[in-house]
């Protein structure tokens, strides 16, 4: 999601997302960021990516339709939106580093 529409909309009225699915935010720069769940049905873990890749923070498990500010804690270019529970299943911890094309490109 790289504008700032797609961004605010997110995966919010979806009532499901394919278990081998995500949805991946691109800030375009480094910042520190907040989501909340707001209209957002479904329970998801947010991880928080900085420009090199490496996971900042992963907030697992979130309340949906929930208003509480979600916030990155640091500076971060992405956020990664998994359904709940995938990020453990995978073993994601924060200092790991995601592959993407998004982060071998300097910005």
């Amino acid at each position: 999601m790289r504008d700032d529409a797609s961004r605010a909309r997110g995966l919010m009225f979806r009532r499901s997302m394919p278990a081998n699915r995500g949805m991946l935010f691109d800030f375009e720069r480094s910042l520190p960021v907040t989501m909340w769940m707001k209209n957002t049905y479904l329970p998801l873990d947010m991880v928080f990516i900085r420009a090199d890749g490496t996971i900042a923070r992963i907030e697992s498990d979130t309340e949906p339709l929930s208003t509480r500010v979600i916030a990155s804690g640091e500076p971060v270019l992405s956020v990664l939106e998994l359904n709940a529970g995938v990020a453990n299943k995978l073993g994601l911890r924060p200092g790991d580093r995601i592959d993407h094309p998004l982060f071998r490109s300097p910005r």
